[in-house]
């Protein structure tokens, strides 16, 4: 069974920073895209961030320069760096793949016109900017 296991969210002022991890277990996961999805208060599901199984990263315009996102094949692992942050990054932060998933129906998630069907996502964890 794939799961995606996300901690290391909390409240943190403007300006500050936080690690966000992603333990991925159930299936090869060094092969496949990791993502981090936020969703904002009242808003949609977007990409934040995401690696390939090459470690070539992307990230939506927003957090370019401020989020660093990496991986450890060895531990199954994916982080994402958080650094001078923003109220605007307030919201649930999920990890995701779009490793198949047989006949189970994706959710599409979009940035920056990039659009990606998510066939895995983990019970996310909350971010809080404020003061």
């Amino acid at each position: 069974e794939v799961q995606l296991v996300e901690s290391g969210g909390g409240l943190v002022q403007p300006g500050g920073s936080l690690r966000l991890s992603c333990a991925a277990s159930g299936f090869t996961s060094s092969s496949y895209r990791i993502f981090w999805v936020r969703q904002a208060p009242e808003k949609g599901l977007e990409w934040v961030s995401f690696i390939n199984s090459l470690g070539t990263t992307s990230y939506t315009r927003s957090v370019k320069g401020r989020f660093t996102i990496s991986r450890d094949n060895a531990k199954n692992t994916v982080w994402l760096q958080m650094n001078s942050l923003k109220s605007v990054d307030t919201g649930v932060y999920y990890c995701a793949t779009d490793a198949p998933a047989g006949g189970k129906v994706g959710t599409r998630v979009c940035s920056d016109g990039r659009c990606f069907t998510l066939n895995y996502r983990g019970q996310g964890t909350q971010v809080t900017v404020s003061s």
